[in-house]
């Protein structure tokens, strides 16, 4: 399986957020060259450059870099509140909990087709 290099993630992460480079470049306070050549891997960003992407574009650092998979992360500050809670609990009543959100997740995308 072929290595997903910086830049296509990059890519990838940019048009899933619908900015084009020239969009991102201005938000970034650089300029769209500079993006594609990210985006191409013939630059390097610095790290604190690859930080200020990673929070533009709505993923982690790690994805970015290729040292982790999941490239969405959840921001949402009151969905964390609830699942540091549920983390919090004994394991039996994480497990009922998680079962049940399970489904109603299930039921919720069976609604939608």
């Amino acid at each position: 399986m072929a290595k997903t290099t910086f830049g296509k993630k990059l890519r990838e992460c940019r048009e899933d957020k619908g900015l084009s480079q020239q969009e991102l470049a201005k938000i970034l306070k650089t300029s769209h060259s500079v993006i594609g050549r990210y985006e191409r891997d013939e630059m390097s960003p610095s790290i604190d450059a690859v930080k200020k992407m990673a929070s533009v574009l709505d993923t982690t650092v790690g994805y970015l870099l290729g040292e982790s998979n999941e490239g969405k992360t959840l921001k949402d500050t009151a969905m964390l509140k609830r699942l540091n809670d549920i983390s919090a609990l004994p394991d039996k009543d994480k497990e009922h909990i998680l079962y049940t959100i399970d489904g109603l997740i299930k039921s919720a995308k069976l609604q939608t087709l």
